[in-house]
């Protein structure tokens, strides 16, 4: 007797046939492709070498380079792949674009043994472009790296000419209203992800329930470490920079900046940490860019906000020519 399958059981076949398969991934990536070349910046922590991975992007012909240079941070989720399509916008313009994966991150070096800074993966970054000559730079961030372009231009103002804040994070102070979970629970937290558990995260907080193939280059990397022996590693660094964020708010400090600053917000996104763990009725109030977006760009003395509604936390990948066409100008 021949038993058919129920239509949505086929389409679901289908869909799940159609998604991307995801290979197994080392914690340093070594066998996964970025799309320009990528260098290593070595540095001395605790009588450990640790290897700081990034791409330095020259100006594109035929554009005339301008003799500036972007410096570009990721955020916690990412790496310096994901600036793909602005890397080529600004590079097109005449741009020198430099892109660290932050130690920790991407296809830098993953440590046991350390406690993490905004403040060190600054010093690191700043230490980075010394040695390529590339100061004086703008800087644009995105998410964790919005909180550490903070750091970094409250540390170095001599060195960072504008600053561009894409989606940060830390526009809040969470642990003021949200309780504190121990390392060793963030990274058992971590060592539970898989890649259905990334993928509903990202869709639901990044993109507002919808997901696009191409939104699957986006966790190729997170699900691929999945599935590899390193991944404990991976995990462990994870856990120790979600409480860094935790611990380490820039919201204090914000009326402290020099530059000319961008504050750039998708107003659809609600991403707050902590809000998993909070009480209902605390996290309802967090991650409510519409509002912090107005709230911040008054605290910040030299700042333009723009908002674009409808858009949630990557507006460099959800709506990439109003994000491009702000940034270009802005930079100019």
């Amino acid at each position: 007797m021949i038993r058919l399958l129920p239509v949505f059981a086929v389409l679901a076949a289908v869909a799940s046939s159609a998604r991307a398969e995801f290979k197994s991934l080392d914690a340093e990536l070594s066998t996964y492709e970025y799309p320009f070349s990528v260098s290593f910046f070595e540095t001395r922590f605790k009588n450990e070498t640790l290897k700081m991975a990034y791409m330095d992007v020259p100006p594109s012909a035929p554009a005339k380079p301008n003799g500036k240079t972007v410096v570009l941070l990721h955020g916690k989720n990412f790496a310096g792949i994901y600036w793909e399509r602005t890397i080529r916008a600004l590079a097109a313009e005449g741009y020198r674009v430099i892109v660290p994966d932050q130690i920790g991150f991407g296809k830098s070096s993953k440590p046991e043994r350390i406690q993490f800074s905004f403040q060190l993966l600054a010093s690191w970054t700043q230490a980075l472009i010394e040695k390529l000559g590339a100061k004086p730079y703008a800087l644009v961030g995105h998410s964790m790296g919005g909180m550490l372009a903070t750091r970094m231009a409250l540390l170095y103002p001599e060195s960072v000419t504008r600053l561009a804040l894409v989606n940060p994070i830390g526009l809040e102070d969470w642990k003021t209203v949200v309780p504190y979970k121990p390392v060793d629970e963030l990274y058992r937290k971590e060592l539970a992800a898989n890649e259905e558990s990334i993928r509903n995260y990202q869709k639901t907080a990044y993109f507002g329930g919808q997901w696009k193939p191409e939104y699957d280059r986006g966790i190729e990397a997170l699900v691929g470490w999945t599935k590899h022996p390193d991944y404990p590693k991976v995990a462990w660094n994870a856990a120790l920079t979600a409480e860094m964020i935790f611990t380490q708010p820039v919201y204090y400090e914000f009326k402290n900046l020099k530059p000319r600053t961008l504050l750039m917000v998708g107003t659809r996104d609600r991403t707050a940490v902590g809000k998993a763990w909070a009480d209902p009725k605390v996290a309802e109030t967090l991650g409510h860019y519409e509002k912090l977006g107005k709230q911040v760009a008054k605290l910040i003395p030299r700042s333009k906000l723009v908002e674009i509604p409808g858009v949630g936390h990557l507006p460099q990948v959800e709506a990439f020519d109003v994000y491009w066409k702000e940034l270009s100008a802005f930079l100019r």
